[in-house]
């Protein structure tokens, strides 16, 4: 059965400055990770590519149509899943995910995780207005669901985002196909 609230506290946070609040003329984004402690997390490089039309893209638990052309990225994420908790991309743009819980039902079935989403957006976009523009049409799209731990019992949550590039910052919240 899909979780809707942990058993234990969680505490994944993201934080962004944007000039002029920032001390220095630059973005400052980071972002926290509270993973279970013996989950492989990785940091790859993924070069840009070019896709065959109509081709398709298997993310953690279901496929979506690939793009024609994805930009490179730089992304945080644990091993065993497609997507990403936190990453950036070429162009300057950075997205951290974040669970949320709220009173709507959380998805039990497979469908794309907030990492996919992180992960498709970064791909996808080369400003943040844009990738938060990704993340929603795919949300509305496919949903989102499915566990979010390797570990067979079930455990889901809807997700937020943080999206930044070099001028400005976005906050997303999501509830299954519910986006704010």
């Amino acid at each position: 059965m899909a979780s809707s609230s942990p058993d234990s506290p969680c505490s994944c946070d993201c934080f962004v400055s944007v000039p002029p609040a920032s001390a220095i003329p630059a973005v400052i984004f980071a972002k926290n990770s509270d993973r279970p402690r013996d989950e492989v997390q990785e940091v790859v490089f993924v070069p840009a590519g070019t896709h065959t039309p109509g081709s398709r893209l298997q993310c953690t638990y279901i496929e979506v149509e690939q793009v024609s052309k994805t930009h490179a990225v730089i992304l945080s994420r644990p091993s065993w899943l497609w997507g990403a908790e936190m990453g950036a991309n070429e162009h300057g743009v950075c997205i951290g995910n974040e669970a949320v819980w709220t009173k709507e039902p959380v998805g039990e079935g497979e469908a794309l995780l907030g990492m996919d989403l992180l992960r498709l957006a970064l791909e996808r976009s080369s400003s943040a207005q844009e990738a938060l523009h990704v993340i929603t049409r795919l949300l509305e799209r496919y949903g989102q669901g499915g566990s979010c731990l390797e570990d067979p019992a079930s455990f889901s949550y809807h997700s937020t985002f943080l999206l930044a590039d070099r001028t400005e910052a976005w906050v997303l919240e999501t509830a299954g196909r519910l986006w704010a």
